[in-house]
């Protein structure tokens, strides 16, 4: 099976003398999240426009799985799903009646609607509201629901504009872990975002764009690595308590490591110098220290630091 990709070469949009998106050149392979980040205004939404034929480009192209989207539209979107900006089920209507609505219009056989409406209600964790009407949803219910329309079609891609935007924190959590799981099947989620800690949370790789233009692409521990004076930090999370004086000698004393700080009696940081073979190398290492490590991530803060410099130079 061929691997999802995205690419775009050259892509510029302008809207008479305001370039939207500035000759825009990216390409992304296999199955992953990338986190598309940047200030409101910096052509997120534009982008994923053109990469679904919503809009036209002023040059350039972009292609899906290596075909044009704007010469051979129907094929190229074949296997891509998109939710863009903030679309809704009619209120009068329940999620099933929705999606078989979206089915019908995707060409979803008769006989296998019920079936696939049922699997993505599932995906999303709103089985229980499957036949209740959407006009009573909460604004994370509502999200979940448009998230499983996009599924309809078994996308191998993903666009997803903003997903948790409007939200209050418990929306944006749930909609933040149904993301993170749709990435266990063979799916390239292009997520743009101008929030930090959801791409820190949510994506493997991050894209930086400000004023139409691409700043970084690279995984998230190589950006905040080449950008990030002093080394690189990472967060790690403990299934249990670890007293100040194990966490100086036996954390901070591993090889590559430059400093280990708590950030409570469950919680640290470590800050390193290199990329991803060092960051490997700790994390191997803390395994063995069996002191009960549930997650490694970038820190957040660090991507913060990175995402300021980046955009002012940009001003």
């Amino acid at each position: 099976m061929q691997e999802p990709s995205i690419e775009v070469t050259n892509l510029t949009k302008s809207f008479g003398s305001f370039t939207a998106v500035s000759n825009l050149s990216l390409k992304l392979e296999g199955p992953k999240c990338v986190g598309f980040l940047g200030p409101n205004g910096a052509g997120k939404t534009t982008t994923l426009k053109l990469l679904t034929d919503l809009i036209r480009p002023t040059s350039g192209h972009a292609f899906i799985n290596g075909v044009d989207v704007h010469s051979s539209k129907k094929k190229a979107l074949a296997h891509v799903s998109s939710v863009i900006e903030t679309p809704e089920i009619y209120s009068s209507l329940t999620p099933r009646e929705g999606l078989s609505l979206i089915c019908a219009q995707r060409g979803v056989p008769k006989g296998e609607r019920r079936k696939k409406i049922e699997e993505v209600v599932e995906e999303v964790k709103m089985t229980e509201w499957l036949d209740k009407r959407t006009g009573k949803f909460s604004k994370g219910m509502k999200q979940r629901i448009n998230v499983a329309s996009s599924l309809l079609g078994d996308p191998t891609v993903l666009l997803l504009d903003e997903p948790t935007t409007g939200l209050d924190p418990r929306g944006m959590s749930e909609v933040r872990d149904i993301v993170k799981a749709l990435k266990s099947k063979n799916r390239l989620i292009f997520m743009s975002s101008h929030l930090l800690a959801e791409v820190s949370d949510v994506c493997d790789e991050v894209a930086m764009i400000d004023h139409g233009k691409l700043l970084v692409y690279d995984t998230l521990s190589n950006v905040t690595s080449r950008f990030t004076r002093g080394g690189n930090t990472v967060e790690v999370g403990l299934s249990r308590p670890i007293p100040a004086g194990a966490l100086q000698e036996r954390v901070a004393s591993l090889p590559g490591v430059n400093s280990a700080q708590r950030t409570d009696d469950r919680n640290f940081r470590i800050v390193f110098t290199g990329g991803l073979d060092v960051q490997e190398r700790i994390l191997t290492e803390l395994t063995k220290l069996n002191i009960g490590v549930i997650s490694f991530k970038p820190a957040s803060s660090a991507l913060e630091d990175v995402y300021l410099d980046l955009i002012k130079d940009t001003l």
